[in-house]
């Protein structure tokens, strides 16, 4: 006889595991990407150029997620999606030793952006079909947790490892080659993981061409979008909250690695993956669950300029550093009291856009908002690299103190109603 599949687990097995799996291919890309290509010899501008590209699979995304309903099941595709991931990931290990590097990992790397998008679609449409309503309330901040978790493996720990290979071997390239096969390893490890763990739902089922043509057009989801009140305040608040942090983002990094001639602070590999990766992404952790905390009680109406001023007013932090090059322990208190203030701001930013995803289709919505969000964090990376390049770091970022105000009066002409819509 047959055996029946397992229509439902308990979800301690599989989500924490699932949101790792999603984090890490995200920072590996994004952030461990620009420290390898720094440490590997790349100047600012092509880092912050190129690099800006990977975010377009995300910006994307919601073009090609009706395909992940069509064809086959969520759960098919997070397992094939996870495999692909470790083949990319191996091949961006392999390039990094071959004469060409750069953009034979980069081509890498975009594939990898690419299948961890669209990892990203299953996993997320898996959670609310594999869970129930009270399930996934409950395992909401799990999931949370350990996407971060996984943030903290990639930015800190891997970062800290390449830095002690290269110590010990003297050899770049082979240290960021281990690194980055190690994370190929984890997506051996974890496709053949959830083969075993993941349940069959009954409603994780592949509809045919037909039956989604019965659905209504993404082109009416779109444009419903698009209809909302105030849309291109909201838009403009998408794009604007966090661009001045965007343009940052692509040069803490390489700001922390240059040697104190070139206007850096000189901080070795492992240092940066301590004040970077690991110190300061546990205080962007306490941050959000912080600001969570606080826009349960206050509500979001009260927190959002506070949340909105402590997301940018440590940027300053990196101006003083740029003027007087503190010490290494001055440096992780400043880094992480900047990411600190960068989990509160973020918090308040993500509630929002919860909020203001409403009716019908506030899925689909949600999903377009956080694909402009993506947008938001390209579009400066491109002009970071070049700017700086121009102005030197201390300019540099007194620029992007000034950036951030745009963003914050922004406030001002976005819609307020907070209650969420859970119709």
């Amino acid at each position: 006889m047959k055996r029946q599949p397992v229509t439902s687990r308990n979800p301690w097995t599989f989500v924490p595991s699932l949101y790792f799996a999603e984090g890490l291919p995200y920072i590996i890309i994004n952030t461990v990407s620009v420290i390898l290509y720094k440490k590997m010899g790349i100047d600012n501008a092509s880092i912050a150029f190129w690099t800006s590209w990977l975010y377009l699979p995300w910006v994307i995304k919601m073009f090609w997620s009706p395909l992940v309903d069509i064809y086959s099941t969520k759960r098919r595709w997070i397992i094939s999606t996870q495999f692909a991931m470790a083949v990319c990931l191996f091949l961006a290990a392999y390039a990094l030793n071959t004469e060409g590097y750069f953009f034979l990992s980069l081509s890498a790397f975009i594939a990898s952006a690419f299948v961890s998008a669209t990892h990203d679609i299953a996993t997320d449409g898996f959670y609310m079909l594999a869970l129930n309503k009270e399930e996934q309330a409950l395992f909401v901040g799990i999931r949370a947790t350990f996407y971060r978790l996984a943030m903290i493996f990639g930015s800190g720990l891997l970062i800290y490892a390449a830095g002690r290979i290269e110590a010990v071997t003297g050899s770049i390239p082979l240290s960021w080659t281990v690194v980055i096969s190690t994370a190929g390893i984890v997506f051996v490890l974890a496709p053949l993981y959830h083969t075993f763990v993941l349940p069959f739902p009954a409603t994780d089922s592949k509809r045919s061409p037909r039956d989604a043509a019965s659905d209504v057009s993404f082109l009416e989801i779109f444009s419903s979008y698009f209809r909302q009140e105030k849309i291109w305040a909201i838009i403009a608040f998408i794009l604007l909250y966090r661009f001045a942090e965007a343009m940052l983002l692509k040069l803490a990094p390489p700001f922390l690695l240059d040697s104190k001639g070139a206007g850096g602070l000189g901080l070795s590999t492992s240092q940066v993956g301590l004040a970077y990766g690991t110190v300061g992404m546990i205080c962007l952790v306490l941050g959000g669950i912080l600001g969570g905390w606080l826009i349960s009680k206050f509500g979001l109406r009260k927190c959002i300029w506070p949340m909105a001023i402590t997301l940018h007013f440590p940027d300053i932090f990196y101006v003083y550093m740029a003027y007087t090059q503190p010490e290494i322990v001055l440096t992780y208190v400043l880094v992480a009291l900047e990411q600190f203030g960068y989990g509160l701001g973020f918090t308040a930013f993500m509630v929002y856009l919860m909020y203001a995803a409403r009716g019908r289709h506030k899925t689909s919505h949600f999903a377009i908002s956080t694909g402009i969000m993506a947008l938001g964090m390209m579009l400066p990376g491109f002009i970071s690299g070049y700017l700086q390049q121009a102005v030197g770091y201390r300019m540099f970022f007194v620029i992007v103190c000034v950036l951030a105000i745009p963003g914050i009066l922004t406030i001002l002409f976005i819609p307020k109603d907070e209650k969420p819509d859970y119709e």
